[in-house]
This record gives C-alpha cells, sequence and structure tokens, in this order.
C-alpha cells in the first residue's frame, strides 16, 4: 500500500511507503512500562493533537468487501476513537488506556490487531498508529496517514502513481 504523510492542514509530500501499523499487543506493552505517564498523540508532520483528547471507544471494525478484481477481502482493526470537549484540564494516562483495553478485550478477541485513531477535524478522519515512545515526561504516539489504493491492478489494469510520473498531492489526493 502507497501512503504519504499529510499534515493536519492536508498539505503532504510525495508518496512513501508505509509502515505497518502498531499492534494492541505492542501499544499495550510499551504502556504497561509507565502507566502513570500522560499520553500525547502526533500528527503524521509531528504537530500535536489537543493534550486535552478522550479516548471515547475502543472498538473491533471488520472490513469485509470485494475489491475491483472480483477477490473477496476482510481487513480488522482495532480502533481508537477519539474525541476532544471543552474540558481542557483533562489528561489521559497509560494507565486509563490499559484500563480501556482491559475493558476491550471481550470485543477485540486479540491483541494482534493493527490499531488506527480516529479523530475528527471537520471531518472524520482516520490514521495508524506507526508507534510508541517514551519519553522523560510522557508516552508520545505517532500517526501515520492511510490511503487507498487499488487491490488488483494486475486485473482491472490500473497504472500505479510510480507509472504515470504523479504523486497524490499533484492530483489533489490528501486532504
Amino acid at each position: 500500500m502507497n501512503t504519504t504523510e499529510c499534515s493536519s492542514t492536508g498539505e503532504c509530500p510525495a508518496s512513501a511507503t508505509a509502515a505497518p501499523a502498531m499492534t494492541v499487543a505492542a501499544l499495550k506493552s510499551a504502556l504497561m512500562t509507565a502507566p502513570g505517564l500522560p499520553l500525547a498523540v502526533l500528527w503524521p508532520d509531528g504537530d500535536p493533537i489537543e493534550a486535552h483528547f478522550h479516548v471515547t471507544e475502543i472498538g473491533r471494525v471488520q472490513k469485509d468487501f470485494v475489491d475491483c478484481g472480483g477477490t473477496v477481502r476482510r481487513t480488522v482493526t482495532c480502533l481508537l476513537q477519539t474525541w476532544v470537549g471543552e474540558d481542557a484540564d483533562h489528561r489521559i494516562t497509560a494507565e486509563k488506556m490499559l484500563k480501556a483495553f482491559t475493558h476491550a478485550a471481550p470485543v477485540l478477541g486479540t491483541e494482534d490487531l493493527p490499531v488506527e485513531f480516529e479523530y475528527e477535524a471537520c471531518n472524520v478522519i482516520q490514521f495508524t498508529v506507526a508507534a510508541i515512545t517514551r519519553e522523560a515526561e510522557r508516552f508520545v504516539i505517532q500517526l501515520a496517514g492511510k490511503h487507498t489504493d487499488c487491490l488488483a491492478k494486475e486485473l482491472c489494469g490500473a497504472k500505479t502513481e510510480a507509472d504515470q510520473g504523479v504523486a497524490c498531492c499533484a492530483t489533489g489526493g490528501c486532504g
């Protein structure tokens, strides 16, 4: 899958290869090392989202679909739905996130799911959770962009961006 790191303003550079999303197990393992630390989340461009975000839902999302070549496919992810309220003093800690994952365990069914992050900024947008880093005073969750792709290029004759010599942003694809 091709991906591009787009900023919160919708600007993005040329396409790059996507890093795999972090799994629930890897995220929880990192959080367990310092449960008292607060969480910070960074957009793909490195800018932080509001520090007073809430994780309102942890869900298992299954998408069953048929690609344009006729292949039946399924993707299953763990989706962290977030919301930014008016309570600017609210802060989520690793411990609160771990407790939420405990409540969500029966719904998730497995910890091998890739983690995605949902945020509302005029429109509801989704990112993959690419990494988590422990700093002295906080955990930093790094987001990466998600993008569409043709999964049956060889069957339907679609050309890749590299074949066309065009980056997604040149065609207005990010934002």
